[in-house]
């Protein structure tokens, strides 16, 4: 019987795994900086108000957002024409991103200050 010493080729996964984490720093250094320079709203009924006002320029839900509430928070921010970011982490990641001790599903934002957030979308 023959036995090959071929190595196998799982490196790829790895990579993707590092460019995701990448992200996810990328967007909670973007949303540090939104809480230290500009204004953000955190919470459900006060996004959904400020959705309604035209205040909000974007809106980020997290992932263990319930589906009622996000296709809520989705189709009110397509009528107010607002970008829509799903945040890959829960709504405990998107609350210590915003340097909260609480957890946040809906987030807000009003004001982008000196963060690029509202320019790049990823």
């Amino acid at each position: 019987m023959y036995i090959s010493s071929h190595k196998i080729q799982t490196s790829y996964f790895p990579y993707f795994l590092q460019a995701q984490k990448k992200n996810v720093e990328n967007m909670n250094s973007r949303l540090k900086l939104v809480m230290k320079s500009g204004k953000a709203i955190l919470g459900y009924k006060a996004s959904t108000k400020a959705l309604r006002k035209g205040k909000a320029k974007m809106i980020l839900i997290a992932s263990n957002c319930p589906p009622l509430r996000k296709s809520e928070v989705e189709y009110l921010a397509m009528l107010a024409k607002t970008q829509v970011h799903h945040y890959s982490g829960d709504n405990t990641d998107l609350g210590t991103a915003c340097g909260k001790f609480f957890n946040c599903s809906v987030l807000s934002i009003i004001d982008g200050g000196d963060s690029d957030i509202l320019s790049s979308k990823e």
